[in-house]
């Protein structure tokens, strides 16, 4: 039985792709950024979300140095606004990449043959489906926590995060600006991460589905009339794939591999932090969701990544210094470990 309808591949990412098109990160249709209304609207966004964050944080670093405990209670979060600027940047900067390789997706060459390929893939996409439907629901029930935790705090006038500002936070309205303005912040950089990271896995679950389908025509080469014709357009199908893989992997290297070397220092401070906050309070929920949040986050590119590993001889790389893999996955959380060890140490001694 013969597919009548193309599959659209791209239906699976839509709402990711709506989300990335609200946030000012995809432009219409198969263009990349170039200087009309979106890119203004994009600039104004990202211009009202991330300087002020960044400065206001990292001034605060200098009234701190001789704190650890607010010194890591700082630097966790604007590791997460700095890498978040490193991926709209380099989303920026590759668009034109990015919308090629969607393009590519539209191939005749990658269109399943029959409703049993259909079926075959059906679960690598209903997975990403899966996976970013719980990162949105982690992210929405993490952002209103974040919101609301300094409301349920003791403490009168308290920010969701520590920042330096050059006037009084304590006195109204000053206050009420400056708490909306970072909790609007945060869920900007956290739905502008999620979005970005699931685009990725995409790509990556796309490669293994299409390495699917080519193995299955592989196993029916025999099964036409024209054996020369179907082994034909299984090269030219493997030529696409790589070319593909090639392109995807091109867009997204530099953005992993600071992925990885931040995440890492992430993840050590925020297991030191659940160990000096009081055990089971508001503070220590929201470090602990954050910190299976970030753990979660990089899990899911080396599962993606690995996906096509255990199926190709091809490797998902950062940079040829990381691959996409479980092994990379172990190695992260060993590091992360040892940097959470020299951290307590560090406290210990003081």
């Amino acid at each position: 039985m013969n597919v009548r309808k193309k599959f659209c591949w791209e239906i699976t990412i839509q709402p990711n792709i709506l989300l990335l098109k609200t946030f000012g990160f995809w432009p219409k249709d198969d263009e990349a950024f170039k200087l009309d209304f979106y890119a203004v609207r994009t600039i104004i966004l990202v211009t009202i979300f991330f300087p002020v964050p960044l400065f206001t944080q990292a001034t605060n670093l200098f009234f701190v140095l001789d704190d650890l405990v607010a010194l890591t209670g700082i630097i966790y979060l604007l590791l997460t606004e700095i890498l978040c600027t490193f991926k709209i940047y380099y989303i920026a900067k590759n668009m034109s990449m990015v919308k090629t390789v969607m393009t590519m997706l539209n191939d005749d060459l990658f269109q399943p043959r029959d409703i049993n390929q259909v079926v075959m893939v059906q679960p690598n996409l209903d997975l990403w489906k899966t996976t970013y439907k719980v990162f949105m629901i982690m992210s929405v029930g993490g952002n209103l926590f974040w919101a609301a935790f300094p409301l349920l705090d003791k403490e009168k006038n308290r920010l969701p995060f520590l920042a330096w500002y050059p006037y009084d936070t304590n006195i109204s309205p000053f206050y009420e600006i400056t708490y909306i303005h970072q909790v609007l912040t945060y869920t900007y950089v956290c739905f502008t991460h999620i979005n970005i990271d699931t685009l990725i896995a995409a790509f990556n679950m796309y490669i293994s589905c299409q390495f699917d389908i080519l193995c299955d025509n592989l196993r029916k080469l025999h099964f036409g009339d024209n054996v020369k014709a179907n082994l034909v357009k299984c090269i030219k199908h493997h030529w696409l794939i790589l070319r593909f893989a090639e392109k995807a992997n091109q867009f997204f290297e530099s953005i992993i591999l600071i992925q990885f070397f931040i995440s890492v220092v992430i993840v050590g401070v925020t297991l030191f932090q659940i160990t000096i906050v009081v055990p089971f309070s508001t503070e220590f929920l929201f470090i602990a969701a954050y910190g299976v949040a970030i753990v979660t986050q990089i899990f899911m590119y080396c599962w993606f990544g690995n996906e096509v590993q255990v199926k190709t001889p091809l490797k998902m790389s950062a940079l040829n210094v990381f691959y996409l893999s479980l092994e990379s996955f172990m190695s992260i959380l060993r590091t992360s470990w040892s940097y959470f060890t020299l951290l307590q140490q560090m406290s210990s001694r003081k």
